[in-house]
C-alpha cells in the first residue's frame, strides 16, 4: 500500500495567524475570517452540520451528483482528458471527491485544506480504501493565494495529465465577489499548468427564500451555533484570550442587498475580552462578524466564471434550482 505524500506550504498556526486574528478583533467593526473555524473540532462540527435537516446544500448537491453524475463526469473529462489529476479544494474529510473516483479514475488525488491534522487523518483512511492510488495532501490557506508545490507540477507522468480542480459545497460563497474572482483565476492557472488541458467542477449555492437560507445557518439543534462559538475557543488557544462562550450567542441573517448570509457572534452583556498584549470592550449586542456566504443567480455565477477566463460552462441543478454544479473548461 502506498503512503500519502504531504506538503505544508505555510505555517497554519502560530504568530502569523495570531497577528491576523488580533487585527480582526481590534478593527472598528470586529471581524474574524471563517478560516479560523477549521481546527480539528471545527471540521468535525461542520461535518455534523452537513447532516442536519435544515442544511440543504450538502444533500442537494449530492442529489445533483447522484442524478447527473455520469453527465458531470463526461463534461469534466471533456475538459481534462482521461485519468486527470484531481485537485480538491477545502477537501475536509475527502468524502465528496472519493465518490467521484469511480467515474473520473484520477491518476493522482491532491487534497488541499487548512485543517492539517484533520486532512492527514482523512487521507490515511482514504489510502486504506484505495491502496494503489497516489494521494497527496497539501496544508494550505488558499484564502489569500492558491498555488501548489512546484514538485507536484512536474512529478512523473502526471505532468502530462490534465487537471480537474474540484471545489464543491458552495465554499466559493465565503469569498466576496472580487475575492472569488481572484480565486477562480488562480484555480484556472492551476488547472492549465503542465502539458495537459484542464477544467473546474464547482458547487455554488443559489438565491432562494430567506427563511430557507436562515434556517440552514441557524439550526434547531444548535450545531451551527456550536460551530460558530468554537471559533472563540480557537482564539483562546491562539491568542491566550479569555472569551467565555456563555457570554456570546450565534446570529445568522440574510442580507438581501449583498445576497449573502452573514454569521456573527453577539455579546449577551457588556464585557471585556483580554488576550496577550491587548483587550477589547464589547457593549451588549455588539458583534464579531465571522462569515459571509454569498448566494448566486445562475447567470451571474456563469458570468463570473467567464470573467475569470473559463471557456464553455455547463450547469447542473436540482429540480428546485436551489443549488448549481458548474463544469467549466479552463
Amino acid at each position: 500500500m502506498k503512503t500519502p505524500l504531504f506538503f505544508q506550504l505555510q505555517s497554519l498556526s502560530g504568530p502569523a495567524l495570531a497577528t491576523e486574528a488580533e487585527a480582526g478583533l481590534r478593527a472598528a467593526a470586529a471581524a474574524v475570517s471563517p478560516k479560523f473555524f477549521y481546527d480539528a473540532l471545527g471540521s468535525r462540527l461542520f461535518d455534523a452540520i452537513t447532516e442536519l435537516d435544515e442544511y440543504y446544500p450538502t444533500r442537494t448537491e449530492a442529489g445533483i451528483f447522484a442524478a447527473e453524475g455520469a453527465a458531470i463526469a463526461d463534461a469534466a473529462l471533456s475538459c481534462s482528458g482521461p485519468a486527470p489529476v484531481l485537485v480538491d479544494l477545502g477537501a475536509g474529510s475527502c468524502a465528496k471527491a472519493a465518490r467521484l473516483f469511480a467515474s473520473l479514475a484520477p491518476r493522482r488525488y491532491v487534497a488541499v485544506d487548512i485543517s492539517v491534522d484533520y486532512l492527514r487523518e482523512a487521507l490515511a483512511g482514504l489510502q486504506r480504501e484505495h491502496p494503489a492510488m497516489e494521494l497527496v495532501g497539501v496544508g494550505q490557506d488558499f484564502s489569500a493565494r492558491l498555488a501548489l508545490p512546484a514538485e507536484l507540477a512536474h512529478a512523473g507522468d502526471a505532468a502530462d495529465a490534465g487537471t480537474l480542480v474540484f471545489y464543491p459545497g458552495s465554499s466559493i460563497g465565503n469569498f466576496a465577489p472580487a475575492e472569488a474572482l481572484r480565486l477562480l483565476r488562480e484555480a484556472r492557472a492551476l488547472a492549465t499548468q503542465g502539458k495537459g488541458s484542464g477544467g473546474l467542477v464547482i458547487g455554488a449555492d443559489l438565491v432562494k427564500d430567506a427563511r430557507v437560507l436562515e434556517a440552514a445557518y441557524d439550526d434547531a439543534l444548535g450545531v451551527t451555533a456550536a460551530f460558530n462559538l468554537n471559533l472563540l475557543r480557537r482564539l483562546n488557544g491562539l491568542l491566550g484570550a479569555d472569551f467565555d462562550l456563555r457570554q456570546w450567542r450565534h446570529v445568522a441573517r440574510f442580507d438581501t442587498q449583498h445576497s449573502r448570509i452573514e454569521m456573527h457572534l453577539e455579546a449577551r452583556q457588556p464585557l471585556t475580552v483580554r488576550w496577550r498584549g491587548g483587550e477589547r470592550r464589547f457593549a451588549a449586542g455588539e458583534r464579531i462578524h465571522t462569515e459571509n456566504s454569498y448566494k448566486w443567480q445562475p447567470a451571474d455565477f456563469e458570468a463570473l466564471l467567464r470573467e475569470a477566463g473559463y471557456g464553455a460552462v455547463r450547469r447542473f441543478a436540482d429540480a428546485q434550482a436551489w443549488f448549481g454544479v458548474f463544469v467549466a473548461r479552463a
